[in-house]
């Protein structure tokens, strides 16, 4: 019988400190944005202050952009845990430099666009350190349940680290960033903790060259560049999450405390699922069920854009301004919704991406499913902010909830290995010929 992925120290020391960081990651990510909207709106009109939040997306994205390449090649020739130690520590900074400025009033659009950059300097380098450390901390019998759990710890993180930064930041603007100064400090702690596991080596070839294998991979199995990129096009078009402090402020009126419900109510639905999955995994018509979840993802942003249009009519001025109104329930409803098929789509893809690369391989082509990942979300979070901006939150909800739909329904025809999957039984072989240097 194979162990279970707890009984192994290293990867219970993965699990804490990748719960720690996504408590810390989520609790900033919701008091930025919020401080970034708050600040502008004391300047600017909705749709002006909802492009800044379209900027901060850009901001956390530019960095991965530029980085990624380099970052997946540096996992898979440095030891991926001092990648994973040196991001976190990345962030504790950030974490300090915000909650410091915020204490003293000195904290500025400039300084929160500045700290979402570096931000996003972390996550290149820690995205692809820690989807390749993974595997390699279990046997690959239990790589699917192991990816489950680590998903819970993303996904609790998810579920609290949004309240208790909203429930934070109400008590004092810079105790969030404290906060997560010191999850972020547990994290390297239990980094530390890890001890050195074995892995493949990579070639020695022309760096360049090594850092496109990465792209190269993706491009040939088709079955993991229909996943990766169903994900980036439907999450990118479906950016619902970037809205939620114009819904909480502006449309539904229940304030900070109501926006990190918001934020939590997706990630509660994810967890949900990764419990599910965790306890029985998902073994059968495996594409199949990521398709039905992504388009189920399109149709809850859909609801959740119409949330305050439906109910309006029939509840009147009762139907918003606080968190048991009608449309902040039927909100809450929807986003919860959305988050169980989103784990869906997430776990599905993670795992493929696992069990169909070979460990020598695997910090590139998580890089590249980084930068797809966070394309889908941070560019996704940019689409809606500048859509908004031009023709109002709710229709650039609904507009891309009804393009995640129809991605899907694009996607099921363009890559038929998706709907054909099965199980995730991977091939017999999983290598990769590297081509061969051309002559001077």
């Amino acid at each position: 019988m194979a162990a279970h992925p707890f009984t192994i120290p290293n990867f219970r020391a993965y699990f804490l400190a990748r719960l720690a960081t996504t408590l810390a990651q989520m609790a900033m990510v919701i008091v930025i944005g919020w401080q970034v909207y708050d600040l502008a709106r004391e300047m600017m009109s909705v749709k002006a202050a909802s492009f800044q939040l379209g900027l901060i997306g850009v901001a956390q994205f530019l960095p991965l952009l530029a980085l990624t390449l380099f970052a997946g090649w540096v996992a898979d020739r440095i030891d991926r845990r001092w990648i994973a130690r040196a991001s976190v520590a990345l962030e504790a900074a950030c974490a300090f430099t915000l909650a410091w400025t915020t204490y003293n009033g000195t904290v500025t659009l400039g300084i929160l666009f500045t700290v979402a950059a570096l931000l996003g300097v972390a996550r290149a380098f820690a995205s692809p350190a820690l989807q390749a450390l993974s595997p390699n901390l279990v046997p690959s019998d239990v790589l699917p349940t192991a990816i489950a759990i680590s998903s819970i710890a993303w996904q609790t993180g998810s579920v609290i680290g949004p309240a208790m930064g909203g429930y934070l930041y109400a008590a004092a603007q810079w105790l969030p960033y404290a906060v997560s100064a010191g999850l972020f400090t547990f994290a390297f702690i239990m980094l530390l903790l890890i001890t050195p596991v074995r892995r493949s080596q990579i070639a020695r070839r022309n760096p360049w060259a090594q850092m496109i294998d990465g792209l190269a991979y993706v491009r040939r199995n088709k079955l993991v560049l229909g996943a990766i990129s169903l994900d980036l096009f439907a999450v990118l078009l479906g950016g619902a999450t970037a809205m939620l402090p114009v819904y909480a402020r502006d449309i539904l009126h229940i304030g900070a405390d109501g926006l990190g419900h918001l934020r939590a109510a997706p990630a509660l639905g994810a967890v949900t699922t990764a419990l599910i999955f965790a306890w029985k995994p998902l073994r059968t018509n495996v594409g199949v069920k990521m398709l039905l979840g992504v388009a189920t993802f399109g149709v809850a942003t859909v609801v959740f854009g119409l949330s305050a249009i439906l109910t309006t009519p029939i509840f009147g001025a009762a139907a918003t301004g606080s968190d048991f109104a009608p449309a902040a329930i039927v909100s809450l409803a929807a986003l919860f919704v959305l988050g169980a098929a989103d784990m869906v789509s997430v776990y599905v893809r993670q795992t493929l991406i696992q069990l169909y690369t070979p460990d020598d391989m695997r910090g590139r082509v998580g890089a590249v499913s980084t930068l797809f990942i966070s394309g889908s979300n941070e560019m996704g979070e940019a689409e809606s902010g500048f859509l908004a901006a031009l023709i109002g939150p709710v229709a650039a909800v609904v507009a891309g909830g009804v393009g995640a739909i129809l991605v899907t329904a694009a996607w099921a025809r363009l890559f038929p290995q998706l709907r054909h999957a099965r199980t995730f039984d991977p091939p017999e072989t999983l290598e990769f010929t590297e081509p061969e240097e051309k002559a001077a």
